[in-house]
């Protein structure tokens, strides 16, 4: 079959048939873009109270959004590198500038649904005790490194 080449694909569909097909898998933690979502899902548990304070539901829901933000971060690539996004002929959007909102919708309300206050970790004030003064000791053992290497200097 000869390729048309004013026929521009943008790839969405393909996009969205690979997340249905193969889930988490697609996101591949080696390459910058899983990094940077994987970085940005614990971001989210993080606002919402660590790993152990979020319910199977919000993690399901956080899930949705890692994978609505892949889709709609690779659509914006898409659309910023097109010359226009208005069809000349048809003096119209393109389709997928609309799909790209669709997208945008949902995205915003995975987040709604997750909530948009912080929540503050619950920590045992033993823990709290304890990691104070580990950092303590830390700092008193640098600042203790840091006058005999000026009295050796001397």
């Amino acid at each position: 079959m000869p390729e048309i080449p004013n026929a521009t694909k943008h790839g969405l569909y393909t996009l969205k048939k690979a997340v249905a097909r193969l889930g988490n898998k697609v996101i591949n933690k080696r390459y910058s873009t899983g990094r940077a979502l994987a970085k940005w899902r614990s971001e989210i548990v993080t606002d919402l109270g660590g790993q152990d304070n979020i319910s199977t539901q919000q993690a399901a829901i956080i899930d949705l959004a890692v994978k609505s933000k892949f889709l709609l971060d690779s659509v914006d690539v898409w659309l910023f590198s097109q010359k226009s996004l208005v069809n000349k002929r048809k003096k119209a959007l393109f389709p997928v500038v609309r799909e790209r909102q669709i997208l945008a919708d949902g995205l915003a309300r995975y987040l709604q649904l997750l909530g948009l206050n912080r929540v503050q970790k619950l920590v045992d004030w033993r823990t709290a005790i304890q990691e104070d003064d580990s950092i303590a000791n830390a700092e008193t053992t640098q600042a203790t490194a840091t006058v005999k290497d000026d009295n050796a200097a001397d």
